[in-house]
């Protein structure tokens, strides 16, 4: 049991843990989650206030004239049919907690709870209950309506089963990838089956577009920068005997660095641009923009590490081997506020770990306390550093 989090606490993370668990609700749909969250802050006797619909704010003070250091948890569940078998298992088909913000949630009402035993605090604190974190929308919006504001440092974590218990990843630099989407819309010429030679198969070009898109990364980014791109969606024709005239692709882009962002999206448009017009047919290109890559700033990942030290001792400070190609949306606090995002080992010793975003995702609910110790150590530990006057800058990307 982390040292911070006693027997009685942990229980009752455990509970609200399972209680979350059992009715996940998606993105911006979490009303009962909001409730059981405002229940506890206001047991706890804490302010708090709604944000960006079903998102919530508490408020720790602290000595005026220092900025305020922001812990940050994820509601939102995701449109999974649950198949872990768990006691505790989805009470609604179809929507499950697969990505253990459960576990996040619980783990921030457990910090706070710690942080109010503390005889004083350096920093004001803010809690960030943030909705909609799966549909990348959710910090955007909560920073849109001023959530950041008077915060000089933020910090968050996810549960990651790829790690033990105990453990906690704090990774300076990169941590999870840009998440941009694309779409490719090919104009040909359909026709009969047996009589191509009067077509512009749109099914060849799409096909071409596809295999010269892979080129990318292989021959147009530097080997050292991870970067992937994938075709996840490739739609045409309505019957075996006629060659379509329209097809339609889509697909995902994920780099760590804007520079290669960018690089990607030009790249794509020239080869679809230009596959297209090599067989007399046409392309139109669409992006979507989804979640810049998330990196954490040096200083502030020096800040998360000797709060992880403090926590669970030297031996059990891991960190990322490298990247997570995933998307998460704390990338948009990074851009605006200092800040580091971790990992809580959570695997389940002698189980098949399944990933997040699985069926059958779990994870070992001791991580919790463990959770809940580093959120309440690094809040206080930042916000030593900023009522010392220790300045901290955003990375270099």
């Amino acid at each position: 049991m982390a040292s911070r989090v006693d027997e009685s606490l942990f229980e009752r993370m455990v509970s609200l843990r399972r209680d979350l668990h059992q009715h996940p609700e998606l993105s911006w749909e979490e009303e009962r989650t909001c409730s059981r969250v405002e229940e506890a802050l206001t047991r706890l006797g804490i302010p708090h206030r709604r944000m960006a619909g079903t998102g919530i704010v508490g408020e720790l003070p602290g000595p005026e004239g220092v900025a305020h250091v922001a812990l940050r948890a994820d509601l939102d569940a995701l449109p999974i049919l649950e198949e872990t078998g768990l006691p505790f298992a989805s009470s609604r088909p179809g929507v499950m907690h697969a990505c253990g913000h459960d576990g996040h949630t619980s783990m921030l009402l457990g910090a706070a709870e710690v942080l109010l035993r503390a005889t004083a605090r350096p920093a004001p604190i803010r809690l960030i209950f943030q909705p909609a974190e799966e549909t990348g929308e959710g910090a955007k919006a909560m920073i849109d309506e001023g959530v950041l504001e008077g915060v000089g440092l933020i910090f968050g974590g996810h549960l990651d089963r790829r790690f033990a218990p105990g453990s906690l990843i704090v990774t300076e630099g990169a941590v999870n990838a840009s998440t941009d989407t694309f779409r490719i819309e090919i104009g040909g010429q359909g026709g009969h089956a047996a009589r191509p030679h009067e077509t512009v198969d749109a099914v060849v070009v799409g096909s071409l577009m596809v295999m010269a898109i892979q080129t990318i990364v292989s021959r147009e980014v530097d080997p050292a920068d991870p970067a992937v791109v994938s075709v996840g969606r490739f739609d045409a024709g309505t019957v075996a005997n006629a060659i379509a005239g329209q097809a339609y692709l889509e697909g995902t882009i994920r780099t760590l660095r804007p520079v290669v962002r960018d690089h990607f999206r030009a790249a794509i448009r020239r080869i679809a641009e230009s596959v297209a017009s090599t067989h007399a047919a046409e392309a139109t290109v669409t992006f979507t923009a989804g979640t810049p890559a998330l990196h954490n700033a040096p200083n502030a990942t020096a800040v998360a590490r000797e709060a992880a030290v403090r926590v669970v001792g030297e031996g059990a400070v891991d960190e990322l081997r490298q990247a997570n190609m995933g998307g998460e949306d704390f990338a948009y606090y990074l851009r605006e506020v200092p800040g580091c995002y971790v990992r809580f080992g959570s695997q389940i010793a002698g189980q098949r770990n399944f990933p997040a975003h699985s069926t059958k995702f779990a994870f070992d609910e001791s991580a919790l306390a463990w959770g809940a110790s580093w959120l309440a150590e690094v809040a206080e530990v930042g916000g030593a550093a900023l009522a010392s006057g220790q300045t901290f800058a955003l990375p270099a990307l």
